[in-house]
């Protein structure tokens, strides 16, 4: 069942909370030895939750709009009582955190029920779900194929419909990665737009935290309960809710949207050549605009990306090397010695690049973009041969998301159904206009356009 139809139910008391758990918890259990998705199953929590919720609801009481929804989320929010791992072995030593997530606590405020920690790239730094200490998660599509990173466990759990809504983060394509490899909808929000109190950081200047679900309903549900400011996060302090749940039919009728062009229209498979233009197609959209210097802001992305996260690292980089995953150790060390000019040019670039790409939004509402130059690769697969030339796997899945949360823009990942593996499209809009891209979003669901297949196998 979707989200909105289980809240639906069990506000209704057709369905109770607790079943609705218990149902997930045996899916999980039936299948999550192939999918590897979760790291933890926090089945006594969730079941406590579920019948306060059944009880509150007997009491005559609201209990929210998600009232009843299992979720879970990547092992990177802080879930009370557990170590947050972040896809690690170190911070497996750590204590267990004290208390949930911000966006935790906003989501079980709106009724829903969380059931677990997810599988992720060793602090997410990945984009295949490939995780040396607990194993892959897989693609729920093909288990010989990746689920993209580092949101791969929560691309896997509700691509295969383990639960209805998970939470992931996003800081160079960790959330529309994995929604175009294992064909679901996911959210980049605005940076700054959702808190990230209490969650394990990569790149401060970058990390945005966000939802997957199976359909624009349910994803716009998710980010309209985990909205507002929050003092404990500095960049979420002032932006009011700006619910989009009762917007997603308005339509799309004159809103401007059109292709990005240059850097985002080279390094793609057919696949992914294919799912654009049916996008385009459905939206009408004809006009091609360059994105300026896109391929520089990946470069300036990688800068400042792996400086930050040598940084926050450098402690554990010095003590407990022998622990890290060998590829994200090696990327660390290599940011540990980038020079500080060299750091320098590249924010000063981000500032300028940002100022073109806004004034861009004056002539259209929304960009259309490729989420991921190809479908799933395999598990273990190195390289591919993109353009002729044979490339590393691990640092080009990103290659179309890293230009745009390197300046914090919101965006839809959408699933194109192809055969035999869906693939996503990014819809980009201005900032804090996620209105914008939910209601694109929602409109080529409509169509039939995008959609969340079904998993393969079960």
């Amino acid at each position: 069942m979707s989200a909105s139809a289980i809240a639906a139910a069990v506000s209704a008391r057709k369905l109770s909370a607790l079943e609705a758990t218990d149902a997930v918890l045996a899916r999980i259990a039936q299948h999550d030895g192939v999918l590897n998705s979760f790291t933890d199953v926090t089945a006594a929590r969730a079941r406590d939750k579920a019948r306060a919720v059944d009880a509150a609801i007997a009491a005559g009481k609201s209990v929210g709009p998600l009232a009843g929804v299992p979720f879970a989320v990547k092992n990177l929010f802080d879930v009370k009582g557990l170590a947050t791992r972040a896809g690690s072995k170190i911070n497996r030593d750590l204590p267990p955190a004290a208390r949930d997530a911000t966006l935790i606590e906003r989501m079980e405020a709106a009724g829903a029920v969380l059931v677990g920690a997810l599988n992720m790239g060793e602090y997410a730094y990945d984009f295949t779900g490939e995780n040396v200490h607990d194993g892959p998660s897989r693609n729920p599509h093909d288990a010989t194929r990746m689920s993209g990173g580092s949101s791969g466990g929560s691309g896997s759990a509700v691509g295969g419909r383990l639960v209805p809504l998970a939470l992931g983060s996003d800081t160079n394509g960790s959330i529309r990665v994995p929604s175009s490899f294992c064909g679901i909808f996911g959210l980049k929000p605005t940076y700054g737009r959702l808190s990230r109190a209490r969650s394990f950081p990569f790149v401060a200047s970058l990390d945005h935290l966000g939802p997957f679900a199976r359909s624009v309903e349910d994803l716009a549900l998710a980010y309209d309960a985990m909205q507002g400011p929050d003092p404990d996060d500095a960049a979420c302090t002032s932006r009011v809710p700006e619910p989009v749940t009762p917007l997603l039919w308005q339509g799309i009728s004159g809103l401007r949207v059109a292709l990005a062009g240059g850097h985002f229209q080279k390094h793609l498979f057919p696949e992914a050549i294919e799912a654009v233009g049916r996008v385009a197609k459905a939206l009408n959209a004809t006009e091609v605009i360059e994105v300026p210097e896109a391929a520089r802001a990946r470069a300036a992305a990688y800068v400042i990306s792996t400086t930050e996260g040598a940084s926050l690292h450098l402690d554990r980089l010095r003590t407990r090397a022998h622990d890290f995953d060998p590829a994200v150790r090696d990327r660390l060390i290599a940011g540990a010695m980038i020079p500080a000019p060299l750091v320098d040019r590249a924010q000063k670039f981000r500032r300028w690049y940002r100022a073109q790409v806004l004034e861009l939004f004056k002539q259209v509402d929304l960009l259309i973009a490729p989420a991921t130059p190809c479908i799933a690769p395999k598990l273990g697969q190195a390289t591919f041969v993109l353009d002729g030339v044979e490339l590393p796997v691990r640092a080009n899945i990103g290659i179309h998301t890293q230009p745009i949360s390197f300046i914090g823009l919101p965006v839809v990942a959408v699933p194109v159904p192809l055969s035999p593996m869906p693939i996503g499209v990014q819809l980009i809009a201005a900032p804090w206009r996620e209105d914008i891209a939910l209601r694109v979003a929602h409109a080529l669901q409509e169509m039939g356009v995008v959609a969340a297949p079904a998993p393969k196998g079960y």
